[in-house]
């Protein structure tokens, strides 16, 4: 519990670092001069918050845990947080108080199984906030297939090699799903599970590891991302996310294609496949 707390307070005063870095001095009126750092100073920060600067080195440093709601507020004005950002600020201060009290879901409804499987031209999954997939239809299987192991998103990002062919735009998609993965870990309730996955992608890979640290934080709805199939070649989706309100804590996510577009028949033709061929090395 001790390690806990302590890595909470280390990763919001690494937060608050990071947004401030992240911050241009125009952005409150201020000239950019000569600076040794890159943003805001932290007396700058602390003026336009209306603190001490003695009390905000502390929050950055981890020695001050507990920002009122006032002072959240105002950093958030400062730093021009979005409301993903915002609500990450707040999870670490524990201040978030219509966070989710269980911890990470497992099961899928029958019900919502059989809404996966009756779109047949839409590759559709059900998740949870640590990127494990749930279920899937066929064409969801098939569209991920030259995986060797179709489980987890983050992990198949990062750890399968087939990843970085895949996804064309392997390194803005890499930054989106850890940046999700960094929005749900401010949730109490499942940072114990969500830190075994960092912990685990931290050690396995560089380029997570050096993400990870970045302090991103980005909320899933839509995304376009270009994929190269093995078998269909390059085609772009649309990337539709959603909460599964009837599961706490569940997502659904569903591939779409435009209408007439060179995708939508290479989905097309994904459904005559099946999805547990092996599919041939791109």
């Amino acid at each position: 519990m001790a390690d806990t707390a302590r890595r909470v307070r280390t990763e919001l005063g690494a937060y608050l670092r990071r947004c401030r870095e992240a911050t241009e001095p125009a952005s409150l009126g201020l000239a950019r001069g000569h600076r040794r750092v890159a943003g805001l100073r932290r007396e700058e920060v602390a003026t336009f918050a209306g603190v001490s600067i003695d009390y905000y080195t502390r929050l950055e440093q981890g020695r001050e845990v507990n920002p009122s709601p006032q002072l959240l507020n105002a950093l958030v004005g400062v730093f021009r947080l979005s409301e993903d950002e915002r609500l990450h600020l707040y999870r670490l201060a524990g201040a978030d108080v219509v966070q989710q009290r269980s911890p990470l879901s497992e099961d899928v409804s029958p019900e919502i199984q059989g809404l996966l499987d009756r779109w047949s031209l839409n590759p559709a999954f059900v998740y949870n906030e640590s990127q494990q997939i749930l279920a899937t239809n066929s064409l969801g299987r098939t569209l991920y297939q030259g995986f060797s192991r179709a489980d987890n998103f983050a992990r198949m990002m990062f750890l399968d090699p087939f990843a970085r062919n895949f996804y064309v735009d392997w390194e803005r998609v890499a930054l989106e799903t850890v940046g999700a993965l960094r929005q749900a870990w401010g949730k109490a309730s499942v940072r114990g599970d969500i830190q075994e996955l960092v912990d685990d992608l931290a050690e396995a890979d560089a380029d997570f590891a050096e993400m990870w640290g970045a302090h991103v934080v980005i909320g899933k709805s839509h995304q376009t991302k270009t994929l190269l199939h093995p078998v269909v070649g390059q085609l772009a989706l649309e990337f539709h996310d959603f909460v599964v309100p009837a599961a706490q804590g569940l997502r659904l996510l569903v591939c779409d294609a435009r209408r007439g577009s060179e995708a939508e028949e290479s989905l097309q033709r994904l459904t005559t496949l099946s999805p547990d061929a092996q599919a041939p090395v791109p």
